[in-house]
């Protein structure tokens, strides 16, 4: 099965799920150009676009959703701007503000959705709506997590072997996204509940890296992005985790990590081969690679540290349409 198939025609009321995402290398530097190494991963959230009979678009129950979510805003005005009222439901695996990929599963899942109903879509251009919604609620960004979202296992942003599974772009640079090789690990991803704005993680880092030595350290996250990706295709263990630990390092130095994060890689560090915090940090969460046999282990350990564990593996499905059926 072609697991980059286009989204096919589906006639309301259409369902959609999207997993979400952890990024491995180069979470900032990326949005300067600069690689990154993302997974899916199988938490998943899924939409349900149903007709109504009310005069608005409603999100879970909320009439007014359109007017306080920017996620369920641009979702409408990209996919369906000149469709019928319709209600929406969501169900939702992702922690929030979690920096596990929740905005960018919820607008890969309903933009799949809608386009579906709308005559449906090809990878690619769902893949570029996908990451306007985000960019558009956020503000700023790159499209690795909506990307991942689309693709499912692993992918590269600006680096990686092969051809381009596309091209994502906006006003000021644009990004080719890759697949990379699976290496069938295991990862263990936690959450230290302290949530974090993407956005305001993502300015505060830029305006660090236009100081004096910007340009010097954006090349050390981009050399450990594009080390990372190798290592991680070619299934070296040791390399990944000693770039995983230079990748926190960086991380450390341009000012986003937090107590609790600290607090959970420490908890970490004995089960673990290597931990590093993912996504944009000042919260949210870290992500390890288990010493091999020890998942449960560093599982125990990360929620004995107030940490919200869980064992996750690539979801090799992207995007998807599933049965019609609401979620309850």
């Amino acid at each position: 099965m072609d697991l980059l198939a286009p989204i096919p025609a589906r006639t309301l009321p259409v369902s959609a799920v999207a997993p979400g995402k952890c990024i491995l290398f180069g979470e900032h530097a990326v949005v300067h150009g600069a690689p990154e190494l993302l997974l899916a991963i199988d938490l998943t959230t899924q939409a349900v676009v149903l007709p109504t009979r009310t005069g608005a678009p409603v999100l879970n129950a909320d009439t007014d959703a359109r007017e306080h979510n920017a996620y369920f805003r641009e979702a409408l005005a990209r996919g369906w701007a000149t469709g019928p009222p319709v209600e929406v439901r969501t169900v939702s695996r992702i922690p929030r503000a979690a920096g596990l990929g929740s905005s960018a599963a919820f607008a890969a899942s309903l933009s799949a959705a809608f386009a579906a109903a709308t005559g449906g879509i090809d990878r690619p251009r769902l893949a570029q709506r996908a990451f306007d919604v985000e960019r558009a609620a956020q503000g700023v960004g790159s499209p690795g997590d909506t990307s991942a979202s689309v693709a499912g296992g692993y992918v590269a942003l600006n680096g990686g072997p092969g051809d381009p599974l596309w091209t994502v772009t906006a006003a000021e640079r644009s990004w080719e996204v890759r697949r990379v090789a699976d290496p069938r690990w295991v990862w263990v991803v936690a959450h230290s509940g302290v949530g974090r704005s993407t956005a305001e993680a993502v300015r505060a880092v830029t305006q660090r890296l236009a100081a004096e030595g910007g340009a010097r350290r954006l090349e050390e996250f981009a050399e450990v992005a594009r080390d990372g990706i190798a290592a991680v295709g070619r299934g070296d263990r040791v390399r990944t985790a000693e770039l995983m630990r230079r990748n926190q390092e960086l991380l450390v130095e341009v000012g986003v990590s937090h107590p609790r994060l600290e607090a959970l890689l420490a908890a970490a560090a004995p089960a673990a081969e290597a931990a590093k915090i993912t996504g944009a940090g000042g919260g949210g969460s870290i992500v390890a690679l288990p010493v091999p046999g020890r998942e449960t282990d560093l599982v125990r350990r990360l929620a004995r540290a107030g940490g919200l564990p869980f064992v996750v593996r690539p979801s090799e499905r992207g995007a998807e349409l599933l049965g019609a059926a609401p979620p309850r």
